[in-house]
């Protein structure tokens, strides 16, 4: 058990986070005491204790023309800093990120990159404020070069990105915490979810006029659990709604062997789509039995085989690396099947447990710090060996090890919406229950708590007979703002 009192709530997310990293097994506990005179106090379970005093202050403070928000950000800094010098002195060892615990890493790398900072610059940058590691240093900074190219190409001027909801899947996974349902139990409301989404994706339209998507992207939840009729009737809708002659790229996540047949992949192949997803997570058959998963590994080969021969060629298939009861042998076995399908590009993921998931309420443990880094390790191997190269970074709360996901992929087939989705360069578009549209304003607002941004979030519900009946709603929320 390790106990984390802090006397300002603003410095607990940080601090449980690197507290989480070093003791991924440990009970944490967190409170705000503003009567305690230490700003941090970490109590760990062999008794030791360490505080920080409230008085300290950060070298960027109190700099000529910074803020007293600037001045607290920095001793919120210097204090994530202590904490983990505390916790690597305690272990003996460190965090591939150091104390970066934000999901886009490669955001502040591009960003420094923009700024004039060449490849080695930044690596002394991130060491030195962060304790990132070199070799995650090197990685970021290779992703961001990469990424910037890519996002070359886009119109910025009228683009933006499509996305699409699907919130049905064969069977919820054990790990999952997305807003996702087993298709069986909504067979009788997917024509009406169907018909609410297509008013939202024809609202869109009317909404963005003389502009045209860069990217479409269908997801979910897995959009192949729809019957070939509905996923032609969606495809449908969206095509005809918007201008896809310039498309950069258009995604369906099939996801989910157990929802792939031919006929499905048919009518896909009949529309502008230009990647397919077809992901197994693990080729282990004791895992995927374990997690929830309702297909065999033979199904995995099956369908991307079946793919294959009807002229799909960008797949993608994801990983997850640590998932309960997992070797770092048994990443090495799911990789070698992996290469023998050789995809045009591979994801692969460290878990992260969520407390919305089976897996969180049950309060499952990722597998060790040592056994995930050889897992990475050999994933980037095998992407190599296939002729892949890291192009998106992002990592997640509670993910194991502190480490991050990456997706691989040949030259000229990297997933440019997993690119949007993280750097948030461009406007995303979304129609579907838990959809989160992402408006990128010319120029900055004040939020109601005085920040300044230039980035919208509108939110949908994620409750699926709430978004059938409330989507009149949906749409006047994102008519307030589109386009300012």
């Amino acid at each position: 058990m390790i106990e984390i009192t802090c006397k300002k709530n603003k410095y607990t997310y940080n601090v449980y986070h690197i507290v989480k990293a070093f003791f991924p097994e440990e009970e944490i506990t967190q409170r705000v005491d503003e009567k305690q005179e230490p700003l941090v106090t970490l109590k760990m379970s062999g008794g030791s204790c360490f505080s920080i005093v409230d008085g300290m202050t950060d070298p960027g403070a109190g700099r000529e023309g910074s803020t007293p928000e600037d001045n607290e950000q920095a001793k919120k800094r210097e204090a994530t800093r202590l904490v983990y010098r505390y916790l690597s002195d305690l272990t003996g060892r460190g965090l591939a990120w150091g104390i970066l615990t934000g999901v886009r890493p490669t955001k502040l790398i591009m960003q420094k990159a923009e700024e004039g900072m060449d490849r080695e610059a930044i690596r002394d940058f991130l060491k030195r404020e962060y304790f990132v590691s070199e070799e995650k240093a090197y990685l970021g900074y290779e992703i961001a070069c990469r990424e910037k190219a890519l996002l070359s190409r886009l119109d910025w001027e009228n683009g933006f990105s499509l996305y699409v909801g699907i919130p049905f899947c064969p069977s919820v996974c054990s790990y999952c915490s997305f807003s996702s349902s087993p298709i069986d139990v909504w067979s009788d409301r997917v024509d009406s979810y169907l018909e609410a989404l297509i008013h939202e994706i024809r609202a869109l339209r009317r909404m963005a006029p003389g502009r045209r998507p860069d990217t479409v992207y269908i997801g979910g939840g897995t959009p192949t659990t729809l019957e070939a009729k509905q996923l032609d009737r969606l495809l449908k809708a969206v095509t005809e709604s918007f201008d896809t002659g310039h498309l950069r790229e258009f995604t369906i996540e099939a996801g989910r062997p157990d929802s792939i047949t031919e006929e499905k992949l048919r009518v896909i192949r009949s529309y502008p789509v230009t990647r397919i997803s077809i992901n197994p997570q693990t080729m282990q058959q004791r895992t995927l039995d374990l997690v929830g998963r309702k297909h065999t590994v033979e199904d995995v080969a099956q369908a991307f085989s079946l793919a294959r021969k009807l002229g799909f060629d960008n797949i993608n298939m994801d990983l997850i690396a640590g998932l309960p009861g997992e070797t770092a042998a048994d990443m090495q076995d799911t990789l070698k099947r992996v290469e023998e399908l050789h995809p045009d590009s591979l994801t692969v993921h460290a878990l992260a447990i969520k407390r919305a998931a089976k897996f969180g309420q049950e309060k499952r443990k990722a597998q060790t710090h040592r056994e995930i880094t050889q897992m990475l390790e050999d994933a980037e191997d095998s992407a190599r060996r296939m002729n892949l190269l890291p192009y998106y970074l992002y990592r997640q709360k509670n993910i194991a090890g502190n480490f991050e996901n990456v997706g691989y992929a040949e030259v000229d087939k990297a997933g440019i919406y997993n690119i949007l989705i993280m750097e948030e360069k461009q406007t995303i578009l979304a129609a579907g229950a838990g959809a989160s549209t992402k408006l990128v304003l010319p120029c900055r607002i004040k939020t109601a708590g005085g920040k300044e941004t230039n980035l919208v979030r509108i939110e949908n519900v994620r409750n699926i007979t709430e978004y059938i009946s409330r989507i009149d709603e949906m749409i006047e929320r994102k008519g307030e703002w589109l386009w300012r």
